[in-house]
């Protein structure tokens, strides 16, 4: 059956691996993170219970293992079995097997997950979720080690990453002028939601390097994915350079698993000679799959018909004027819009949130403990951590409350249960300041925070300066009577 061999891209096994691989490790990080996280946040009793919008799920036509009925233990369960599945395909079990084998367990994958996007909410509709939604249906079609890489995959993968730097390279050109006038690093550093520990020291770089920074960017997400496209060793080389710039937003900050979904797809466009040149270890000769079957095959073509039908609208919103940014056209989450940070905050406003056991509110700061969180900027001292590619959601909800509103559905509960000392909401924050006990009164002030410079830092020991601005929740108690 040599007259379909063009489909089988023998020197493209490396990038399978990674691929594979890479794409399971992100959903078992996936997975983890909701099994810490869903319960408190919208499990039965959460921030904004599932129970309550399943109804609204099943009337949008939203395919989830939910659509019935919800139970934390349920949820608990697909998180164990995601778990499971992405450490058998990480550890390269499944990939043994036959073609369908594999593809059975991230088309599985997928299903878990999405089943949990479909429900998850305001807490679950960043653009990372869809990203790896898309990411694990594809993936799902390479194949395995009996088969040789589907040539067609891999070109819809690559279309995967081109649609991903360059739709973002086009948000950024039609949204704040600070990317066409090449200051938008002058304050990304500091004003991006979850800084982690090197992004004081990006900060502070000279000027000159932060736009040398958006020169890069710009180049890195609208130039460079063309050349994916390209013959070898240019594809090899577009994915190079989309790798180093990804592994420089993953030192200087903390996007889940964004970054790293990325820097794994850019694989796809990396063939075995390319790949050995730049590393000798990694083999030019690989172990040599059969020919691929003939109802192999015709999976295969199929899958990529339904991607390319599935493209279309994308392709046009690349290039519209109302661009959507992380959208998705159909609602199984496939070949979908994507992009970040098309404008740019100059100032970081952080919500902070304080309790006292006083019988009366006092607006004396001493009678005030405040609630340290994990991820986002509290204590001025405190070192910011490196999270990605888990993902703190609460925290990454807390940043954009200045920008909206403060007085969100979720946050509003998350204060009632900080009054009524609830544990598992309690264990999504770093320091309870009332160690599990009840505070009489909970309110929320604001506060500007900027890095602080060398000299500062120096004199102060602090990595951040913080002046108050204002109380956006007064104090607030629990009515006679609750709980």
């Amino acid at each position: 059956m040599e007259w379909f061999s063009w489909v089988d891209a023998w020197d493209y096994e490396f990038a399978r691996q990674v691929l594979q691989r890479g794409v399971a490790a992100l959903y078992l990080v996936a997975f983890l993170s909701t099994l810490n996280q869903f319960p408190a946040l919208l499990g039965e009793r959460g921030l904004l219970p599932a129970p309550a919008i399943l109804d609204m799920a099943r009337r949008m036509r939203r395919p989830t293992l939910f659509r019935r009925r919800y139970s934390d233990k349920l949820l608990r369960g697909v998180c164990w079995i995601g778990l499971a599945v992405s450490a058998l395909l990480v550890l390269g079990v499944p990939q043994a097997g036959p073609p369908w084998l594999p593809m059975l367990a991230f088309l599985g994958l997928w299903f878990l997950y999405m089943s949990i996007v479909n429900i998850g909410q305001t807490f679950y509709g960043f653009g990372w979720e869809i990203l790896l939604l898309e990411a694990g249906f594809t993936v799902a079609f390479l194949g395995s080690d009996q088969t040789p890489p589907p040539v067609t995959i891999l070109v819809m993968i690559v279309w995967l990453v081109f649609r991903l730097e360059f739709g973002a390279g086009m948000i950024k050109i039609r949204g704040g002028r600070e990317w066409r006038d090449m200051t938008a690093m002058f304050y990304h550093h500091e004003t991006q939601p979850m800084p982690g520990p090197l992004s004081r020291q990006a900060h502070l770089l000279p000027r000159p390097l932060h736009k040398a920074e958006v020169v890069g960017n710009h180049f890195a997400q609208l130039v460079v994915p063309f050349f994916l496209f390209a013959p070898q060793p240019l594809a090899g080389i577009a994915a190079g350079i989309i790798v180093a710039t990804q592994l420089w937003l993953v030192a200087s900050g903390n996007f889940a698993w964004l970054n790293w979904a990325a820097i794994i797809l850019a694989f796809a466009a990396v063939s075995d000679p390319v790949a050995h040149a730049v590393f000798p270890f990694i083999p030019l000769e690989w172990h040599r799959g059969a020919e691929t079957p003939v109802w192999w095959l015709v999976v295969v073509l199929a899958v990529t018909l339904l991607l390319l039908v599935l493209s279309y609208r994308p392709l046009l919103n690349l290039f519209s004027r109302q661009q959507l940014m992380n959208a998705s056209f159909n609602r199984w989450r496939l070949v979908n819009a994507y992009g970040a940070f098309g404008t740019v905050t100059k100032q970081r406003i952080e919500v902070v949130v304080e309790g006292t056991s006083q019988e009366a509110p006092d607006s004396a700061d001493e009678h005030w403990l405040e609630y340290g969180f994990k991820g986002k900027p509290g204590d001025v001292r405190r070192l910011p951590r490196q999270w990605a590619p888990y993902h703190l959601r609460l925290d990454w909800l807390m940043w954009f409350l200045p920008l909206r509103t403060i007085y969100e559905d979720w946050f509003l509960a998350f204060l009632t249960k900080l009054l009524e000392a609830d544990q598992p909401t309690l264990r999504l924050l770093r320091e309870d300041p009332f160690d599990g006990g009840r505070p009489r009164w909970v309110r929320v002030r604001t506060c500007l925070y900027r890095f602080s410079t060398r000299e500062e830092f120096r004199r102060t020991g602090e990595r951040w300066v913080r002046t108050p601005l204002y109380e956006a929740v007064p104090p607030m108690s629990l009515p006679p009577g609750h709980g």
